[in-house]
């Protein structure tokens, strides 16, 4: 139990009942920003028991804990251009898991991706950005051609390009799979049944955070 009297989730399915219903009151307009209370500030000093894992794109129109509507102590948030994963990134996922014994990851995506749309470019043109920039662009270009109907897609022109929403639906789903498939701790919690992966698109203008990809069991199905 918080301090402001609520009860913490302590499964895959609670973890996102509770950032489900928290994104419904942002798109409304009516978010009750919880967990910001002095009480709940102060008992956070020598302590932390998130109940989610956030590894999402550092844009600034994606703060996780404002579109979810949780509060300080709510969200262990990881945040890479284009949510790309390296090393660290994964070792602060586990930690998220395996230390502070969260039972959800959340990898958060969003419509307008400038990391997604400079990899497009780049396999348009051939030209790759300048500096450190390129580094992300290599890590999200294999997230989205790993189908067959992509790669195709590309090969015969715009014409046959996929929609923006499709190939960020591939990059969310792709990052989703890596994380297991290169964590074996993340691997085991999700066949424990302590933990679930799941793959979010959220939209800019709307607010709203769709469900696209599940490993393990929240209590949803993906939206198609």
């Amino acid at each position: 139990m918080s301090p402001d009297g609520e009860q913490r989730p302590t499964t895959p399915a609670q973890a996102w009942a509770a950032l489900t219903a928290g994104n419904a009151r942002f798109v409304a307009g009516e978010p009750a920003h919880p967990s910001q209370g002095v009480a709940h500030r102060e008992s956070l000093s020598s302590s932390q028991h998130p109940f989610a894992v956030i590894f999402g794109c550092s844009d600034s129109r994606l703060a996780a804990e404002i579109i979810f509507d949780q509060g300080l102590g709510d969200a262990f948030v990881v945040r890479t251009a284009g949510h790309v994963i390296d090393t660290t990134v994964i070792g602060s996922i586990e930690y998220g898991v395996e230390v502070l014994g969260t039972p959800l990851v959340v990898v958060l995506g969003h419509d307008s991706c400038g990391a997604v749309q400079a990899a497009i470019t780049a396999l348009e043109t051939g030209e790759m950005p300048p500096g450190f920039v390129r580094a992300i662009v290599d890590r999200v270009i294999p997230s989205i051609m790993t189908r067959r109907s992509l790669e195709s897609a590309f090969a015969f022109g715009p014409s046959h390009r996929p929609s923006g929403e499709a190939i960020l639906r591939e990059h969310v789903t792709n990052t989703t799979r890596t994380l297991t498939a290169y964590s074996q701790a993340l691997a085991n919690a999700v066949a424990e049944g302590r933990l679930a992966v799941v793959g979010v698109e959220y939209a800019l203008a709307e607010g709203r955070a769709r469900l696209v990809a599940v490993q393990g069991d929240v209590g949803a199905e993906p939206e198609v």
